[in-house]
This record gives C-alpha cells, structure tokens and sequence, in this order.
C-alpha cells in the first residue's frame, strides 16, 4: 500500500529545508502513520536526496506527522539547477512510500 492511500501532504520551503506534512484521510488511520512513517523511514525513503536530518514531529489533534528535511533543497530553491526541486515535489515522492500491509 502506498502512503498516499491514506494520506495527504502538505509542503513548505525555506533555504535549503523542506517542511512536509503528512496528513491522514481519516483519524482511525493516525496510529498507523506514526507506527509506519518513521523519520528513519523517510530519510531512507529520500536516499541522497537529502543530506542533512530528518526530524519528525506528531500532532495527534490533526492526525498529522510533520517532517523537517535539512539538506533536501540542493542549497535552496532559488539556487538549485534541479528541476521540481521544490518541497511540493518532495511531497509527492513522500507519498509514494510503501506501506506495510
């Protein structure tokens, strides 16, 4: 199952770090992303994609997970000669994710 089954993202830039939120459909579905989605399991998601920590944050009241990606923007967005390299693109590889069954 991926991610994006179950869940919305959304996404924020500043320098060269990306804020993306994941955000459950439904509540009951809340537990299982903060079981599954892991900050270890987003780094390792990103691979080389981002070279600086990743920091998760819980906000149970909205059924959200909240990642902080050091690293994830090739020195920012405005200086980055890749495409798509905002966090709105990241998102959507977020939500990619492979979810256990």
């Amino acid at each position: 199952m991926r991610l994006g089954e179950i869940a919305h993202a959304r996404a924020g830039d500043k320098g060269n770090t990306s804020n993306l939120s994941v955000i459950a459909y439904d509540k009951a579905d809340f537990a299982r992303l903060e079981r599954e989605v892991t900050a270890e399991r987003v780094r390792a998601h990103f691979g080389a994609m981002v070279t600086g920590e990743v920091t998760r944050f819980a906000l149970p009241q909205l059924g959200a997970l909240n990642f902080v990606l050091k690293g994830a923007l090739r020195g920012g967005v405005t200086r980055s000669l890749a495409q798509d390299a905002h966090g709105k693109c990241l998102s959507g590889v977020l939500l990619d994710m492979e979810l256990p069954e």
